[in-house]
Order: C-alpha cells, then structure tokens, then sequence
C-alpha cells in the first residue's frame, strides 16, 4: 500500500530521472589534473625576443652624413702659373676643326699652297727637349713637316710623357700633304736613343695645301661664307676644347682663345661649284681644380683659410685677363689675373671625420666636428637606438659626404 510520501510529482520526477541517468557516466575532475608547462609557447616567444635582438645588432651602425662648407670669396688678384710644374701648374690643350661651304664658282686661278695643322710632341725622357726653328717632322710616308718656332718640350716617362701642341707647315705645295691624322717621326734624331723618345702625333687633318689650276669663286660671296662659317665653328670649337680638358683640370673663362685660318677653296662635288673653307684652332691653358683653389684662398684676405683643400665648385663667376696673352707652347710660366667672385667647397676626407668621432660619444662627436672648417653640418646616425658611442675603430665608421 502506497503512502502519500511515495507519490512524486512530475517535475521532481525527471529531475530525479536526470540524475540516475547520469549516475552511471564518469565526472571531469579538474582539480585533480595535472598541470602541462606550455614549453612551445615559450620557445617560440624566446626565439622571436633573441632574433629581434640579433637584427638589432645585425643592422647597427655608426655613420656620419657630412655637408661640405662653401664660401665665397671675392677675388682680384694676379697669380703666376708654371706649365706643367710647381705650385700652381697649367697645361696647353688644343682644338681644331674645318668647316666647308660649297659656292658657285666664278672661273679658275694658278694657285700654289702648302698643308699646315698642328701636332702634339711628346717626350719620355727625364729631361726636358728643346728643338729650334724649323725642326723637321716626317710623316710614315716620308712627308717633311716643319714647326716655325723653337719649343721645349716638358720631361715625361713612358707612362706620361711629356707634351707640346705646336703649328706645323709642309715641306713643299700641294694636295698631296693634306694627310690626316698620323704619326711623325723627327729625322734630326735618326740613330739616338731621342728617335723613339721624342716624336709627334696629329689629331686633325693637314690642310691647305694645292697646286695648279683652281676654281674661284667671286670675293664677296667668298666673304660672305667664310663669315657664316666663322660664326658656325665657334661652337663646336668650344664643344671640343671642353671634351679635351683633362679630368680634375678647370679651364677659366679668358684662358682660351680662337684663330681662324682661310683655306684655298677646292673643286666641289658638284659641278661649278667651289668649297669654301675655314679652318678653326682654339687653345686653351688649363689649371688643376683644387691647385687653383688653393691660389684663390690664399690670395683672399680675411677668409681665415689654413691651406685645407679645397676645390671650385664653378669657374663661370670668375675671369682670367693676360695682359701679355695666353702663353707660347715653349713658355716656362704664365702670369694672369683673376677677377670676380669664387665659390670654394672645402674637400671632406672620410678618414679624417671618421677619425675625429672614434670612441667619442653622440655629444662629444658634435663638438669635436665643430673644429673641423671643412664641416658645414654633421648628421649623426647611432644604431641601436639605445647606443651612444663610436667604435674605437674608424674603419667601423661609415662617413657620406653630402652635396654642398
């Protein structure tokens, strides 16, 4: 016989359903599971730490970002160069170039003319070669040219000889000499040891010469064209001369000067028709860029230059003036003056900044550039972020030098 106690209701009833279903199944006990290290994590986040700080090591440095100092300085002085030597040395370069012109002929004249142009004498001796007047110059075929002034040609080596750039004439008229550029021996020097060490080259083309009966043209249209290819040389001239400037040399406006040579006109292509022609030579002295620097601070009161090297950043604000002209090839020194305003860039040596700034703190290095009148401004760079020294070593310090 049930009792009331007995009878349960039926929401106790699957609660109580719940609880025997599950009686059988086994509980999670997290409390008595054992704790695991998380040892992959941890390796991960120490490789990660020790390769950041690897890269920070891998990539440090130690640079220096300089700016050159530059002044400017007005300058009106005289200076004296000597040709290839001293102090302030200059080199003779040269240029030449033949421009034509066809023009309708006029008729016909008995012409006698010789072949001129110019040549580079070199020696390789020791010693410095004069040759005199009328110095013979012979051509692979056996043609005399003759220089019309005496010259001295500079001492040399093998390697850098030493060199004259001087007119040369034909031994005789005609055509048969307007040869182009060769070699030249000097006869004068046939069986002595001079023979292989003094010797000539040409550049350009002989020129002028003719002999015989040859077509004119009328004086006027003559002129005309002559004129018009004065006025088309003169640049290509100075086109010339510049691609001749050797490398680390300046030339100065006023240090050059051009002559214009009125070839005998030749028979033409065309029938009837006459070439004109004009032969242009500009010379030029040259000077080393950081030797005529050098001249010009000297020269300039109150710049408080100390003889550090420097060097023109531009020869267009300045002019040479040669009272006597510009120098004979034969000439041992050269006297000129220099008037305008000169722009001067103090030359930065690495190896001198790298090691003012070795060992020497961020601050230290600052003041320290500040003596040195070469530094404009000064840009530290100091890697890792946290590093504040400069290595002992100055080869472990990179200095760039930046455009003034």
């Amino acid at each position: 016989m049930r009792k009331l106690d007995d009878i349960i209701p039926p929401s106790r009833r699957r609660e109580t359903d719940s609880l025997n279903s599950s009686a059988g199944r086994p509980t999670l006990d997290l409390a008595n599971r054992p704790f695991k290290f998380p040892t992959k994590t941890l390796v991960a986040v120490v490789v990660v730490v020790v390769a950041s700080i690897g890269a920070l090591f891998y990539f440090s440095s130690a640079k220096v970002e300089v700016t050159p100092n530059m002044v400017s300085a007005a300058v009106q002085s005289s200076f004296t160069a000597n040709q290839s030597t001293g102090a302030l040395p200059y080199e003779i370069i040269t240029a030449q170039k033949i421009a034509s012109q066809s023009v309708k002929s006029s008729g016909t004249k008995v012409v006698s003319s010789t072949a001129s142009g110019t040549i580079t004498v070199y020696n390789t001796q020791t010693k410095a070669q004069k040759l005199i007047t009328n110095t013979r110059f012979a051509t692979l075929a056996g043609l005399i040219f003759r220089i019309r002034t005496a010259i001295t040609v500079p001492a040399g080596t093998a390697a850098k000889p030493g060199s004259v750039t001087v007119a040369v004439t034909a031994d005789k008229a005609g055509d048969s000499y307007n040869v182009g550029p060769t070699s030249f021996t000097i006869p004068g020097f046939a069986g002595t040891p001079q023979a292989s060490q003094v010797y000539g080259k040409s550049n350009e083309a002989m020129s002028g010469g003719a002999s015989g009966n040859m077509p004119v043209v009328d004086a006027t249209a003559e002129a005309q064209a002559r004129t018009a290819l004065m006025s088309a040389l003169a640049p290509d001239l100075a086109s010339s001369i510049e691609a001749q400037i050797p490398s680390g040399y300046v030339l100065v406006p006023g240090a050059a000067t051009t002559t214009y040579q009125e070839l005998t006109p030749a028979p033409s292509g065309t029938t009837g028709m006459v070439d004109v022609k004009v032969q242009g030579t500009i010379t030029a002295i040259v000077f080393p860029n950081v030797a005529l620097a050098k001249a010009i601070a000297t020269s300039v009161s109150g710049l408080g230059y100390q003889g550090e090297p420097v060097t023109l950043a531009s020869t267009k604000t300045i002019q040479l003036t040669a009272p006597s002209g510009l120098p004979a090839p034969d000439a041992a020194s050269f006297t000129f003056t220099l008037s305008g305003t000169a722009s001067l860039i103090y030359n930065v040596d690495p190896t001198r900044i790298a090691a003012a700034v070795s060992g020497k703190t961020r601050s230290a290095a600052e003041v320290a550039l500040t003596n040195y009148p070469e530094v404009k401004r000064a840009i530290i760079i100091l890697r890792p972020f946290w590093r504040q020294t400069f290595p002992q070593d100055p080869s472990s310090i990179s200095v760039v030098v930046a455009k003034p």
